[in-house]
């Protein structure tokens, strides 16, 4: 399954991606607003946001992408790993009974 993180904390870039790993999905991680983030993002089979480390504006260009290529979407509040493992779990079975 391929993911794409959005929000975050940068020193964390790394271990986001290792828990990832561990649960055998591929990850791209955004902690900051690249330019044509729309653009970037892809066709991933689902957005996991982090919305306490994230602008607004990140957050409308995903939902906004989300919607446009119906691709599930799991919001969380904190941005630790236990709640990026949480949200991988919710995501799995989101994709799971689609």
């Amino acid at each position: 399954m391929s993911i794409v993180l959005v929000g975050g904390h940068d020193r964390m870039h790394d271990i986001y991606k290792a828990v990832c790993k561990k649960f055998g999905h591929k990850v791209k991680v955004f902690t900051q607003m690249p330019a044509k983030f729309n653009r970037q993002i892809g066709n991933p089979d689902g957005i996991l946001l982090f919305t306490k480390t994230v602008s607004h504006k990140m957050v409308g260009v995903a939902i906004k992408e989300a919607k446009r290529k119906n691709i599930p979407v799991v919001r969380c509040h904190n941005s630790s790993t236990v709640s990026l493992e949480q949200s991988i779990k919710l995501l799995e079975n989101n994709a799971k009974a689609c």
